[in-house]
């Protein structure tokens, strides 16, 4: 009987967590949201479906969850793409999963969606957590980056990065050429001390050695 009650007791727990959890797509902004009890747990970027292959509007709920999934239907005729992640709401074939995610709708009708975001609804969702889908693409605007300007960004960005890796390299070879060069100072120094120690010994000796042979004839 035990053993019923705590059971019991943990789908009650587990039907209440999945009630509390929902999803929101919001189609006019290209966003979707992951909601717990109300509030955002979560949320990221979409590309909804394109004109033409419009994504449904309404409340759906998730019917499978698939990790490893491939398209039956695109690319037509025989299918075959990736659609890691898989989150199907309807039997149509409409689903949100792993995609390319432009700034702007592209999709045949799924919600792509990109991957940090794909895992993480993947890992917090489960089967029958309520999906809503609402607005209309059409009204959602973007502007798309001319590839001109993004090619002269990025050559001035390359060009102030090898001015800044030559700067540093500059320095680099100074701080040792100085390095070197007092080392070198300091061996020359060493050097010419020791070559003048030896010629004032030498030096000394032969005075000495005069000295003596001068003292021993004044003698004799």
């Amino acid at each position: 009987m035990n053993k019923l009650i705590i059971s019991l007791l943990a789908l009650v727990c587990v039907t209440s967590i999945n009630a509390a959890k929902s999803i929101s797509i919001d189609l006019s902004n290209q966003r979707i949201y992951a909601k717990n009890g109300g509030r955002v747990v979560f949320s990221g970027r979409i590309s909804s479906g394109k004109s033409g292959h419009s994504t449904p509007t309404g409340t759906f709920r998730i019917l499978e969850k698939d990790r490893h999934h491939v398209s039956n239907k695109y690319p037509e005729p025989n299918g075959g793409a990736k659609m890691p992640y898989m989150l199907r709401l309807t039997n149509g074939g409409i689903a949100v999963h792993q995609g390319y995610v432009p700034n702007y709708p592209a999709s045949h009708g799924c919600i792509r969606v990109p991957k940090s975001t794909a895992i993480k609804l993947w890992r917090w969702s489960n089967i029958g957590t309520k999906v809503h889908v609402y607005g209309t693409a059409s009204s959602f605007r973007y502007v798309k980056k001319s590839k001109r300007r993004v090619k002269k960004y990025a050559k001035k960005r390359r060009k102030f990065r090898k001015r800044q890796y030559l700067s540093k390299s500059k320095k680099y070879i100074r701080k040792v050429h100085k390095k070197r060069l007092h080392r070198t100072k300091k061996r020359y120094i060493a050097k010419k001390s020791r070559r003048y120690k030896r010629s004032n010994r030498k030096v000394h000796y032969a005075r000495r050695s005069n000295y003596k042979i001068v003292e021993i004839y004044d003698g004799w």
